[in-house]
């Protein structure tokens, strides 16, 4: 159970790392595109343009 726990940790540690508002965004994009496809609609450009824009975010609260 330890190596599970540690497995997990891991992945959590990669994935949020030190800001979970960067991680929570890209979510969000990426279930916003896969919605947007399941309905017929072209929404590949929407990555680019949320992962420039959480960028932007996450510099600008890091300059503050």
């Amino acid at each position: 159970m330890t190596m599970i726990k540690s497995f997990g940790l891991f992945w959590w540690d990669f994935i949020v790392g030190d800001d979970w508002r960067s991680a929570a965004g890209v979510a969000v994009a990426v279930a916003t595109t896969a919605v947007l496809a399941h309905n017929g609609t072209n929404a590949w450009m929407l990555i680019p343009v949320a992962v420039v824009a959480v960028l932007y975010l996450t510099l600008r609260r890091a300059v503050r």
